[in-house]
């Protein structure tokens, strides 16, 4: 039996769009190279309304799992870690609510604008590849009758 093709979400802040607009491009050439088909790319204005658009994603039935792309650059005040933070536990929280993986791909916080264009490869790359990875994992715990399956 052929494999179903893996269908991603992308959801993208234009905040730092110097960055993120980067990251967006290495993100969908990885997504190709990898054979996922990204069904939609959902610009949000910044990391803060990420899960919203998270959370609608999750909820088509054409969407196996969600990348998120985000830069939360280091300022004076804290304000960057309460961003991120949120964020990670918001988006965790959506997996868990639609058994679908979202994968976090979002420098920072704590992270100056110069480390932030050091890091758009590997954080956009890297998401993309969590991504596809938990979707063939679940898909490989879901099956019946196969006998013992190892999930790597």
């Amino acid at each position: 039996m052929q494999e179903r093709s893996i269908k991603l979400g992308i959801v993208v802040a234009e905040f730092n769009y110097d960055v993120t607009n980067l990251m967006l491009t290495k993100a969908l050439a990885h997504a190709k190279f990898l054979g996922a088909e990204v069904k939609v790319v959902f610009k949000v204005p910044g990391t803060f309304e990420i899960p919203l658009a998270v959370k609608r994603l999750l909820a088509r039935d054409d969407v196996d799992g969600v990348v998120t792309l985000g830069c939360v650059i280091k300022g004076e005040t804290k304000h960057d870690e309460l961003i991120a933070n949120q964020l990670a536990r918001l988006v965790s929280d959506l997996s868990l609510e639609y058994n679908k993986p979202v994968a976090l791909g979002v420098i920072g916080p704590g992270a100056t604008h110069d480390q932030a264009l050091e890091r758009v490869e590997e954080y956009s790359t890297r998401a993309v590849e969590s991504a596809i990875k938990m979707v063939k994992r679940l898909r490989d715990v879901e099956k019946e009758g196969e006998g013992t399956v190892v999930v790597e």
